[in-house]
């Protein structure tokens, strides 16, 4: 049983995981205002950029050339909008990651000293249950280490297709805007 302050103790350290997870999630919430911010500042130029240089066009081939031109720029930063937004929600979800594999691992502790503590108090003869008890709590300990791996492997996975996802589309704009420039 827990006394008095070992409640208190537990309770604080879960409100400061909460506070650091709190301001974890807001610092994700900034960086993305502040994302979103500068990509907005940064159409709004380029449109003004873009409808001066319409305004300019003297004949098709060079309407055509100018909305080439602009093509492979935009899957660019389209590109890299999306590289940033998935480095901040990778990030923020790491930070609540380590947060619960750490209060795991200390719930795995407290469980297996409760465990030793049991085992060391329990009557003769319960030697069968006391080992059926410390081989449930090693297989609960395996398999989540196991759904641990696999949410790393799959997390990895998605990171690798989205990265290839993200070349693959610059490198079509990049195509398509060279075809673009050569009619």
């Amino acid at each position: 049983m827990l006394t008095p302050d070992q409640f208190l103790a537990s309770q604080k350290a879960n409100l400061e995981t909460l506070n650091g997870l709190t301001n974890k999630a807001f610092e994700g919430v900034e960086k993305l205002i502040e994302l979103n911010l500068q990509a907005t500042k940064a159409a709004l130029t380029e449109s003004q950029s873009h409808a001066q240089a319409l305004l300019s066009v003297r004949d098709v081939q060079e309407l055509l050339t100018l909305q080439a031109g602009m093509l492979q720029p935009l899957a660019e930063k389209t590109a890299a909008y999306s590289r940033h937004l998935y480095d901040i929600a990778s990030g923020t979800s790491s930070e609540f990651s380590k947060a619960v594999e750490a209060k795991v691992a200390e719930s795995q502790a407290q469980f297996a000293s409760l465990v030793d503590s049991a085992t060391k108090n329990a009557p003769a003869g319960s030697d069968t249950a006391v080992a059926m008890m410390k081989s449930a709590v090693a297989a609960a300990n395996n398999a989540f280490e196991s759904v641990q791996k696999a949410v790393k492997q799959a997390t990895d996975m998605a990171e690798a297709n989205f990265n290839a996802v993200a070349t693959n589309a610059t490198n079509v704009a990049k195509s398509a805007t060279a075809a673009g420039k050569k009619r």
